[in-house]
């Protein structure tokens, strides 16, 4: 499939109410009226940022999963989003990426957002997974995770950077700023998904979901408002991209530890 028809949920998230959201965003989904075959919602999208204390823990069996699992089968589209995930007696900011099919795939979000103590709470991730779907190479990542340019590398593995994010308003130039970097540096499709409104502990959160396309250039912008829409990603116009300007050849080699 060269055309990747992606449908980004730039969406308020109710703070601590995980029934509330998959309907909000259910709701906003079935009236978005196109056809799509990835549907992407942001970084706790059932919670809110840190948004779980208190509330019961959920498993890859719990209801947040099951729910992502019957929109894809319902669309027909593979369905992806963070949300706090319990396992083994830790709790992770997890990326869960469902096909039609049922199967499923996560990442675990890697650089813990220490500054809003994020890393008192979850338990940082160790893998860099690249997920494989209706022939694109997916590289999924969680907001914090943006700010590291060598985690983010394209080693040659992925054709599609896929960030979802609660990143605040008083940063949003970084976002925008890092996200462009990325595609340009990767030379692949870079999707920023972001929410709106405001948090429990005040922040607020502008939108301005993204795509930039494999030279950096901007494909679509969303604004600051709670909407949807869909954006076509062409791979073709990634091999052609690294076709013209081969300069991932020149890159540094090197190789991450695991220290933990």
């Amino acid at each position: 499939m060269d055309t990747l028809r992606t449908l980004l949920v730039q969406a308020r998230i109710c703070w601590k109410d995980p029934g509330e959201n998959r309907t909000h965003l259910y709701s906003l989904v079935e009236k978005s009226g196109e056809a799509f075959d990835l549907l992407i919602l942001p970084e706790t999208f059932t919670t809110g940022f840190l948004g779980d204390t208190d509330l019961p823990q959920e498993d890859m069996q719990g209801p947040a999963v099951s729910w992502m699992k019957s929109l894809a089968h319902r669309f027909g589209s593979a369905v992806a989003g963070s949300l706090v995930i319990s396992e083994d007696g830790q709790r992770y900011n997890r990326l869960v990426f469902v096909t039609p099919e049922g199967e499923v795939s996560h990442y675990d979000k890697h650089h813990l957002f220490a500054f809003g103590g994020e890393d008192k709470r979850y338990r940082s991730g160790k893998l860099r997974p690249v997920i494989h779907y209706r022939g694109w190479r997916i590289f999924p990542q969680i907001c914090y995770d943006l700010r590291f340019p060598v985690w983010c590398r394209n080693r040659d593995d992925y054709d599609l950077m896929l960030l979802v994010a609660n990143w605040p308003t008083k940063r949003v130039h970084h976002w925008l700023a890092l996200l462009e970097a990325r595609a340009i540096e990767n030379q692949a499709w870079v999707v920023g998904l972001n929410r709106v409104g405001k948090d429990g502990n005040g922040l607020e959160y502008p939108g301005r979901s993204v795509v930039f396309d494999p030279m950096g250039a901007s494909a679509a912008d969303l604004g600051n408002t709670e909407c949807v829409r869909v954006v076509n990603l062409d791979l073709e116009q990634v091999k052609q991209t690294r076709r013209n300007f081969p300069f991932q050849a020149d890159a540094d080699p090197f190789e991450f530890s695991d220290t933990d």
